[in-house]
């Protein structure tokens, strides 16, 4: 199957990918497929993850606000908690159709914490119900993270690709690095020419200028935003507070040789802080890792020179191929292989993108890929309280310094290295699947359990 990178980088809203981003598109589907039916009411059944952490997630306001007909890109955040309101005060919801129905949320959605599903253990049964409580449509649809959904039966029939044939089709990093030394194209220049089969290139380039625009609007919200964060845990917002003192710092930072890594901290800490509150983020590849590639390209920009022309689309292109392989070989969803899926993931992403920007060869750029995603290798998923929060932000700040160091040590060397991207995903893939699902987003293991303690 071809992916088009773009699909990796959705503008959306926080707190979750796989939570909250994909349920709303999800239940604004299947609300969009009701038309003409006799309806009475709606309901949905969540399972697994969705439903072990589904409430700090945000899931429950996203499945409400997609009923309404809502996409993540477009919901009109400083509304949203108006709209909710109102959905719960009159225990009613209006279908993009115009319907109104009546929706008790107590008995309409329904967590089922210990059930998940066979598929993925982010499912959801969506059920239109109408006189009797007869089932007049049902669809189970699974959220796989990064914001993709597919339905059990997408699952079991993909649909045909958008586009049929690609100039240069890959399914490993061997091919892709390949196809760039026979070619002479870098790893950026490659996708950008696969993507013309998708949209004309202006469009590609303009749909990456947005992508941009936005992750530099959200790094600029969160170092505006101050306060403490919702859902229980008390945890205050700290980037505003370290991007004034950055601000006065001035020639006290000479002195200190790592004060740039201060500056990659602040970019990371402000997205996810805007991420954990809901804001609006770019989905990179998910949105529990939506800080790394910010961060990253934030130094880049303002910290080093690139000799491209082009250096953010350039950046971006490559992070973008980077994730496919991912998506292709293993997966972006922290409920599926734990967080590696995500910050791993991320951090291999923006260490090749670096690499890209700073004029490397595409082998540079897959070693650096390779060694993102190595020393994050058995990366868990165990946010406290079910929240992106902890240790989710201060994650991302790790995962962005990793991802930078990643891309000096590939660039040390020519390319060559011992243990291949390919080899990396497989493991990555192959650990998923044996970790506990206590550690797979469920908020049953790991720091979830044991930071009352500590």
């Amino acid at each position: 199957m071809h992916f088009s990178v773009l699909d990796l980088f959705t503008i959306g809203v926080g707190p979750s990918s796989s939570h909250t981003v994909g349920p709303m598109r999800a239940a604004a589907r299947f609300a969009n497929s009701l038309l003409n039916l006799p309806l009475t009411r709606l309901r949905c059944d969540l399972y697994g993850s969705l439903a072990a952490t589904g409430k700090g997630h945000g899931t429950d306001r996203a499945l409400l606000l997609g009923f309404l007909g809502h996409q993540p890109e477009t919901v009109p955040i400083a509304k949203m908690d108006e709209l909710l309101e109102t959905v719960r005060s009159s225990r009613s919801l209006t279908l993009p159709d115009g319907r109104t129905l009546p929706f008790d949320e107590k008995t309409d959605l329904s967590f089922k914490r210990l059930k998940p599903l066979p598929r993925h253990p982010n499912g959801m049964h969506f059920l239109a119900l109408g006189e009797g409580d007869t089932v007049l449509r049902e669809d189970i649809v699974y959220s796989l993270g990064g914001g993709f959904i597919a339905s059990e039966h997408e699952l079991d029939h993909p649909p045909a690709d958008s586009v049929e044939r690609i100039p240069f089709p890959y399914d490993s990093a061997a091919e892709l690095i390949t196809l760039c030394a026979s070619s002479g194209l870098t790893i950026a220049q490659l996708t950008l020419a696969n993507e013309a089969e998708f949209r004309p290139e202006a469009d590609t380039r303009q749909r990456l200028d947005a992508i941009w625009n936005t992750m530099q609007e959200c790094v600029r919200n969160g170092c505006a935003n101050e306060g403490i964060l919702p859902g229980g845990l008390q945890v205050t917002r700290r980037a505003r507070k370290l991007h004034q003192d950055l601000c006065h710092r001035n020639e006290a930072a000479l002195a200190d040789p790592l004060a740039i890594l201060d500056w990659v901290n602040l970019y990371a800490l402000a997205v996810n802080e805007e991420n954990a509150a809901g804001g609006r983020v770019v989905t990179a590849p998910t949105n529990g890792a939506a800080g790394i590639i910010p961060a990253v390209l934030h130094f880049a920009t303002r910290f080093r020179h690139s000799p491209h022309s082009d250096p953010v689309h350039r950046f971006l292109l490559t992070a973008g191929a980077i994730a496919t392989l991912y998506k292709k070989n293993a997966s972006l969803s922290g409920a599926d292989v734990g967080c590696q899926g995500e910050v791993g993931v991320a951090c291999s992403m923006a260490a090749a993108a670096l690499v890209e920007f700073l004029g490397g060869s595409p082998q540079q750029a897959e070693n650096a890929a390779e060694i993102g995603m190595e020393h994050n290798l058995g990366l868990t998923c165990d946010p406290v309280g079910g929240l992106v929060q902890i240790p989710c932000i201060e994650r991302n700040a790790m995962g962005s310094v990793k991802a930078i160091n990643a891309a000096r040590l590939a660039m040390t060397g020519d390319g060559s290295h011992f243990v291949s991207l390919d080899k990396v995903i497989k493991t990555m893939r192959d650990t998923g699947r044996d970790m506990k699902s206590k550690y797979k987003e469920t908020s049953r293991g790991g720091l979830a359990v044991n930071v009352v303690e500590c």
